[in-house]
């Protein structure tokens, strides 16, 4: 049999490695990823490409869906439609931050040389980003910063507000921002004016940290101020719900996952429909109703019986 010339054999091994090589799917706020790989059966030696060239074009179209992907790829998330990261990296502010599934991701993403991911973990602007929303004309709701938080003490004003800037230029889309560090994002709403297609959240985990962000997101001017009170890491007690128009709840994902209870669920829930804000059940996560550890998918998102959906209507606020 006659001998396979050196450089077909390499660029073959490229070729194999590359179609065994994980697509990343954003999941979930959670976020999660997922693999998806081909058979190395299936290929067969006419398939390969014999030039060096064919191979890095293949590889770097790879790296290119990889990266609209993690900046503005479909999401998986319930409560949103595409996800836009105009920064990545973050750093642990509150108990909620613990098993940050982002910081995860962006580690496996610096090891894979993802573009944007270079600083792993690292708060790092991507002007590259900004005009991604741009470029698509369908109404979509965007999910903005989820490998990130926008009012991060590193991102300056100034960035913010180019941020902002895009998403007033893009009034056929939906942003939806959630933060933890809600006294900077009502000082900065305090002096900018916020533009109508931008819904304005903040992080509700606890007492201590979360509920107290509640006081400094009710007096933001925003067409649409929402709670995301996931990971509920315990019964959030009696919750002032004034100007709030719209609460997520979720328990943790992933390994480390911490429990949450059906009673503090069932609190937060009665209080929306007394207060008048709109409820969205998200997960159980890896803790099921009943207290056991499962998967994520297996524990599923039924509360009493059914899921519960509601969100305020894009179409509505125009």
């Amino acid at each position: 049999m006659a001998k396979m010339p050196s450089y077909t054999r390499f660029t073959s091994i490229r070729l194999l490695v590359w179609y065994l090589t994980a697509e990343l799917v954003i999941a979930d706020a959670g976020w999660q990823s997922r693999l998806v790989s081909k058979s190395a059966d299936r290929l067969t030696h006419a398939e390969m490409p014999t030039t060096k060239a064919t191979i890095r074009a293949g590889y770097n179209s790879a790296h290119t869906r990889t990266e609209q992907m993690m900046s503005g790829g479909q999401s998986k998330i319930e409560w949103t439609e595409r996800t836009w990261n105009p920064t990545v990296g973050c750093t642990k502010l509150s108990q909620g931050c613990k098993n940050c599934y982002a910081e995860g991701m962006s580690r496996r993403l610096q090891a894979m040389g993802t573009p944007g991911y270079e600083n792993g973990f690292k708060l790092t602007l991507l002007e590259n980003r900004l005009d991604e929303p741009l470029l698509r004309s369908k109404p979509t709701i965007y999910f903005v910063n989820s490998m990130s938080d926008l009012f991060h003490q590193s991102v300056p004003d100034s960035y913010i507000t180019q941020v902002f800037e895009t998403i007033r230029a893009c009034p056929q889309h939906t942003f939806q921002i959630l933060t933890k560090r809600a006294e900077r994002l009502a000082s900065y709403c305090g002096r900018h004016d916020i533009p109508l297609n931008a819904w304005l959240g903040v992080s509700v985990e606890d007492k201590r940290y979360g509920v107290p962000r509640i006081d400094h997101l009710r007096n933001v001017q925003a067409s649409i101020r929402f709670l995301s009170v996931e990971p509920l890491l315990e019964d959030l007690g009696r919750l002032n719900l004034r100007n709030i128009d719209w609460v997520i709840v979720g328990g943790e994902s992933g390994p480390k996952a911490r429990p949450m209870k059906t009673a503090w669920v069932e609190r937060v829930k009665q209080q929306c429909e007394a207060q008048g804000a709109l409820f969205f059940f998200k997960q159980w996560g890896g803790w099921g109703a009943d207290g056991v550890r499962r998967s994520k998918k297996a524990n599923g998102r039924l509360l009493a019986g059914q899921t519960w959906d509601a969100m305020p209507d894009p179409a509505a606020l125009i």
